[in-house]
């Protein structure tokens, strides 16, 4: 049994059959070609799967693709321009060595978005409740915090 779905991804429609028990993170990834979220814990607890969902922040190993029927979605794949050149926040990340592994990066980057759509001008400890809910075993988070930073300062 498939329900059909029709989203829009990084501002291009999509519509397929899909049964419902997949998962929003591995209908971006397997049945759509975005692989930008990843996959992790896929209980919640990392992140790393974070994408836009209607202008807020979710994971997606906690959303059926179903509930996203009719959804505007953005994934970090489509946080640069159409010309190629990159959102504040990633220039923010490179500039302020805010990625190593980069395995978090794109969960990241989409929830350090959302606390910039929310705030233009976050304090260190907005940044820091802010990205709580994501996890990097890498970084120590205080490049991330100074990205943000720095992402939040390029937009002024």
């Amino acid at each position: 049994m498939t329900q059909t779905i029709s989203v829009t991804i990084n501002g291009k429609s999509y519509q397929h059959d899909v049964e419902p028990r997949l998962l929003l993170v591995h209908y971006l990834r397997e049945v759509v070609g975005l692989t930008g979220a990843h996959i992790a814990c896929e209980t919640s607890l990392c992140g790393a799967c974070t994408v836009e969902v209607n202008g807020r922040a979710i994971k997606s190993c906690t959303m059926f693709a179903v509930q996203a029927d009719g959804a505007k979605i953005v994934t970090v794949e489509g946080l640069a321009e159409a010309d190629g050149k990159l959102h504040r926040l990633q220039e923010g990340f490179w500039n302020e060595h805010g990625l190593q592994c980069g395995f978090c990066t794109p969960g990241m980057l989409m929830v350090s978005k959302q606390i910039l759509d929310r705030n233009p001008a976050p304090t260190e400890a907005e940044i820091r409740d802010g990205l709580e809910g994501n996890l990097c075993r890498c970084t120590g988070y205080q490049h991330i915090v100074k990205a943000v930073q720095a992402a939040a300062k390029a937009g002024v």
